[in-house]
């Protein structure tokens, strides 16, 4: 017995050195290769990977003074403390409505642009309009917050001044809670719906032309044409992005909300995000901030593997 134990795992020693000589002189015969992708591998590395030893503070009450090993071990405290608090559904509700609200309008959007652009003919009107699309995504986040609060102000707003030209009562945008989603979502697919258009545009150039010209032959109409040849061309591309969006789903942005954010709209505008950002960097809360915002990262990568799982099962099209 012991004789045919030593046999077997000699021979899976002798495998495995196989395999390894086999591999080291697959590195070697492309090493090109390897320096190509090593800035990229090291970048991740160094800036994503690299951080993730401070998670660590999640569960320690971090001290500065006495540093990240020297602080003292408090268990699952700080999210305990989390989820017993007044404040912890409204910031999931809100994070969630906001997500959702800007899925539900900015996703197919850029769908819709995409298929319009691709039935317009080559010329000065095509072009026109999709520098007149993509141009908003160049605005910096601050510079886009100014636009909106210097349009929707109550007192100087050009839109507020057209709505009551026209007869109306403008609604308080930028204070008015019931709003500040709407504003937000709305301004968010202004600045992003062109330039999403390219993707879907690069997926559209791929269709084969003969299979339009077959279609026309038979009596397809420009309609039918882009519901049974552009649209399921998409699919996969819409498939994947969807995915990626749903992995996001409470990675709301506090740039733009923060900037957007007052003590009247306070009770929508309020995400995980800006929390994170005033119980760590304002109130100096550094455990308790970094175990939220590890509790939003863990949601959203569940998120991303129960939404990837379920569309592997239900179709083809799935990031791994």
């Amino acid at each position: 017995m012991q004789g045919t134990k030593r046999l077997l795992m000699s021979s899976q020693l002798q495998k495995r050195r196989k395999e390894s000589n086999k591999t080291w002189k697959r590195i070697i015969q492309n090493w090109e290769l390897y320096i190509f992708i090593a800035p990229a591998f090291f970048y991740f590395l160094i800036f994503s990977y690299g951080p993730m030893y401070g998670i660590q503070i999640a569960f320690k009450n971090f001290i500065p003074t006495k540093g990240i090993l020297g602080s003292d071990w408090v268990g699952f405290d700080h999210f305990i403390r989390f989820f017993d608090s007044y404040y912890f559904w409204d910031l999931l509700w809100n994070t969630f409505s906001i997500s959702l609200y800007d899925l539900a309008i900015g996703f197919p959007i850029p769908i819709i642009l995409a298929l319009a652009f691709n039935e317009v003919k080559d010329g000065f009107f095509k072009r026109l309009t999709q520098t007149i699309t993509y141009a908003p995504h160049f605005i910096s986040v601050v510079v886009m917050a100014g636009m909106i609060i210097t349009f929707l102000s109550s007192s100087t707003g050009i839109v507020v001044h057209i709505i009551q030209w026209l007869g109306f009562d403008a609604p308080q945008f930028l204070t008015d809670p019931k709003w500040f989603k709407t504003v937000y979502v709305f301004s968010g697919v202004w600045q992003s719906a062109g330039w999403g258009t390219i993707i879907y545009l690069a997926a559209l150039s791929g269709v084969d032309p003969q299979l339009h010209e077959a279609a026309i032959i038979d009596g397809a109409t420009r309609f039918q044409r882009v519901r049974h040849i552009n649209i399921p061309t998409l699919v996969p591309t819409m498939t994947i992005l969807l995915i990626l969006n749903m992995g996001s789903l409470l990675g709301v942005g506090f740039e733009k909300i923060l900037l957007l954010q007052n003590s009247l709209n306070m009770g929508a505008s309020d995400v995980i995000s800006t929390f994170v950002y005033r119980s760590g960097l304002v109130d100096a809360q550094y455990s308790f901030s970094t175990a939220v915002g590890l509790f939003n990262s863990v949601i959203n990568a569940v998120l991303l593997i129960v939404v990837n799982q379920i569309v592997r099962r239900t179709s083809e099209n799935s990031l791994w």
